[in-house]
């Protein structure tokens, strides 16, 4: 899979972890006060042909088993987010560096052989371009950041809850503006039933190890 990777990331990112494939995770959530379910495993499938720079972080950070025992932070109807950790810091913490990994924005565009980086859609002015891994679908999994700065993705997720009919693909207000790198493909109707506090007991890559490259984890162990 590696080998055949059909474009080259840009120089300055080929350094970070790279997921250049799929990969699959399991992610196992403790839901609270919940008399129906009590423990849900949400199976994701990752997408690094369309997002290596984002999914290979994700990766990398599943590895570190920085997710495991961090509850869900945000759970409002539209999204259900997680991904920061205590403290100040709104980020993953690269003890190497002692400062925040972040990651660029990075958008896959139909018709294009590589992402873009660093820019929506909106700024590079494709306004009719369309996303190869669009919002559309109930589980959508995405990169969140902050509002002002497209660069700023570290380790805070979270997953689309609209139905694709109110968010039809391409037209609406996340589409070219976020990193979408993932799909949940199971139980992701549950994800309706997830809330702030409960806990994601663990999340484990099934399949699809091999093809991250630049892993950051096997340094830190």
């Amino acid at each position: 899979m590696v080998d055949g990777f059909p474009y080259e990331v840009p120089e300055e990112y080929q350094s970070m972890p790279l997921l250049k494939g799929r990969a699959t995770v399991d992610m196992k959530v403790k839901v609270k006060d919940n008399p129906n379910v009590d423990e849900c495993v949400f199976r994701i499938v990752l997408d690094g042909y369309n997002a290596p720079v984002t999914a290979g972080n994700f990766v990398d950070l599943v590895e570190r088993h920085f997710y495991d025992g961090m509850e869900i932070q945000r759970a409002d109807g539209f999204v259900v987010q997680t991904g920061d950790p205590e403290g100040p810091a709104e980020g993953f913490i690269d003890p190497s560096t002692e400062k925040t990994r972040t990651i660029p924005l990075e958008i896959m565009v139909e018709g294009e052989k590589s992402p873009f980086y660093g820019a929506t859609l909106e700024e590079l002015g494709l306004y009719k371009a369309q996303t190869k891994l669009p919002f559309n679908a109930f589980g959508t999994m995405a990169m969140a950041r902050d509002e002002f700065e497209d660069n700023s993705g570290s380790s805070q997720v979270f997953w689309l809850l609209k139905e694709s009919e109110l968010t039809p693909s391409n037209a609406n207000i996340l589409d070219g503006r976020y990193a979408v790198f993932g799909y949940v493909t199971e139980n992701e109707g549950l994800l309706a039933d997830v809330k702030v506090g409960d806990v994601i007991q663990s999340i484990q890559v099934v399949s699809g190890l091999e093809n991250l490259v630049n892993p950051s984890y096997k340094i830190a162990a």
